[in-house]
């Protein structure tokens, strides 16, 4: 494919469109194809009217917005304006487009290269910006299947993996590994569609491409009659080998499964004639963990010295900065405390345990809160609400997220529907988007969203906490952790001893009035000290 026609436009200006929605009809040079969306947006500008033919690849065909009131400000914009206006201007839109790919500029103009297909990096999240490519997973020479993996790309909010779209052979690398704060767009590799065109490619230079070099994280700077030794870099323990046995599974799946130490034959595939597919491996939940056979205890990393290190600041970390400044700065936080006694909690989940132990299920404590927050928020429908600047949208489902510690800062996985989905449901799910969230392998819209937001700290020994609100989320619960105290028995005689747990909720007075959230965490506090009315 070097050229495609707009068929059909299946979404209209002003419409929101879902993950997964197909937005337009496009005519290849081997079939009509449906072109979907990868991220909930709005439609805001279609630049192509249906029916234009010979469309060159990488041509910007419509804009899409994360938020319904940016649609108006591209009312006016043109073809012409995509080009004229830097992408840091328009930080709200993401320009829709065919597979990343374009036409090299001596093919455009009748150079002597063979046919190929240029890939440049694509907008996989409506904010970003830049990316950085993190690792290759081909190289040059090497046959490329149709959902292949062929990078890992650190966005703005997650490393996430790119596939290739088309049949074909890597004939070139444009950028090195580790470069950092490419623009979209940027112009990655060359992929050509028979092996003998390879060669061909060997010296190809693209203009402001063949001069990048990986930029390496900044050493630490000298101290004054003493050199700073740089910590020697550790060495990835060897990846799981492959399962034994044959099994029909992509290749990414595959890759997923190595890197996490699952057996294949264990997994149920969802795909064609039962193909195993990256979702399933992301959703499969072994019945036993087990450390891997023959894996040694790591070497204890040197000390190192010198007064000071200094450690880059990563993508994820400074969108974590934007938002948490934004947060506090333009949010009226305010907070409300209560504690919980928790005894009813604490045997009903040693009960339930019980019962799912041949499952291999295990609730945790987590799990309960996760419930009773949604429960609350039915009773309270004010504090699942989110501040839109024209209106308050008050949501008709819970969807929490969870606050979750990973190695490259703080992220919030979605739990969708949790009013609706039992403890064993809300269990898996959050072990399940945990795990991805450490391994960066979530996908944009499980992070994005939500409409309410748990952060528990309780396991490190805090008994409380003052949260920052998650925008545009108006409350966020701080957890701290249980302790015994002494409680007036109920025949006012004396003193019980108790497992009390205190818990803060951040409010956004601007959403969620004084009252409103003390009738939450009323509500809350119900669901919890007798657990049997979550049952009604």
């Amino acid at each position: 494919m070097q050229m495609g026609t707009i068929a059909r436009w299946e979404k209209k200006e002003g419409d929101k469109i879902n993950e997964g929605d197909l937005i337009a009809e496009v005519e290849t040079d081997k079939a009509t194809v449906g072109f979907e969306s990868l991220e909930e947006c709005y439609m805001a500008k279609i630049l192509l009217p249906a029916g234009t033919r010979d469309v060159p690849l990488g041509t910007v065909i419509c804009i899409t917005v994360e938020k319904a009131e940016d649609v108006k400000a591209f009312k006016d914009y043109t073809p012409e304006m995509v080009t004229a206006t830097p992408a840091s201007q328009t930080p709200a839109a993401a320009a829709a487009a065919p597979p990343a790919a374009s036409l090299s500029p001596a093919q455009a103009l009748g150079g002597s290269y063979p046919p190929h297909m240029k890939i440049c990096l694509p907008a996989l999240s409506p904010t970003m910006t830049m990316g950085t490519i993190q690792r290759w997973e081909k190289k040059v020479g090497e046959k490329l299947q149709e959902g292949d993996l062929i990078a890992e790309i650190e966005t703005d909010k997650a490393t996430v993996g790119f596939e290739v779209m088309e049949e074909g052979y890597l004939a070139k690398i444009l950028v090195p590994e580790g470069t950092r704060d490419l623009l979209l767009g940027t112009a990655l590799c060359i992929i050509v569609e028979k092996e003998s065109d390879i060669p061909a490619f060997a010296d190809y230079v693209e203009t402001g491409v063949a001069d990048i070099k990986p930029q390496p994280a900044p050493p630490a700077p000298p101290v004054t009659q003493q050199p700073v030794a740089t910590p020697p870099m550790s060495t990835p323990p060897p990846a799981p080998r492959d399962p034994k046995g044959r099994v029909f599974a992509s290749p990414l799946a595959k890759k997923l499964a190595s890197e996490k130490g699952i057996d294949l034959q264990l997994v149920k595939g969802t795909g064609q004639d039962g193909q195993i597919r990256k979702k399933d491996v992301d959703s499969f939940v072994p019945s036993k963990a087990a450390p891997a056979p023959g894996v040694a205890a790591p070497s204890v990393a040197a000390v190192p010295t010198g007064t000071f290190t200094d450690i880059p600041i990563t993508n994820i970390r400074k969108v974590i900065a934007q938002r948490l400044m934004q947060s506090k700065q333009s949010i009226p936080h305010y907070y409300l405390s209560i504690d919980v006694n928790m005894d009813m909690i604490l045997q009903l989940r040693k009960q339930l345990n019980e019962e799912v132990k041949s499952e291999n299920i295990k609730l945790s404590v987590n799990d309960f809160l996760i419930k009773a927050s949604a429960l609350a928020c039915l009773k309270v429908p004010e504090a699942n609400s989110s501040w839109q600047d024209t209106v308050i949208r008050q949501h008709h489902v819970v969807d929490v997220s969870v606050a979750v510690s990973t190695p490259a800062g703080l992220i919030t996985p979605i739990v969708f529907n949790t009013h609706i989905k039992g403890l064993a449901s809300i269990s898996s799910d959050v072990k399940s988007l945990a795990e991805r969230a450490r391994d960066g392998k979530l996908q944009p819209h499980e992070f994005q969203g939500g409409t309410f937001t748990i952060s528990n700290l309780g396991m490190y020994g805090i008994k409380n906490f003052l949260a920052i609100i998650n925008p545009p989320q108006a409350c966020i619960l701080a957890v701290g952790g249980s302790e015994q105290r002494l409680l007036p028995a109920d025949n006012e005689k004396g003193f019980d001893v108790a497992n009390v747990m205190a818990v803060t909720l951040s409010c956004d007075h601007r959403v969620v009035d004084g009252a409103v959230g003390a009738q939450w965490l009323a509500e809350f506090k119900k669901f919890l000290e007798k657990p049997t009315t979550m049952l009604l």
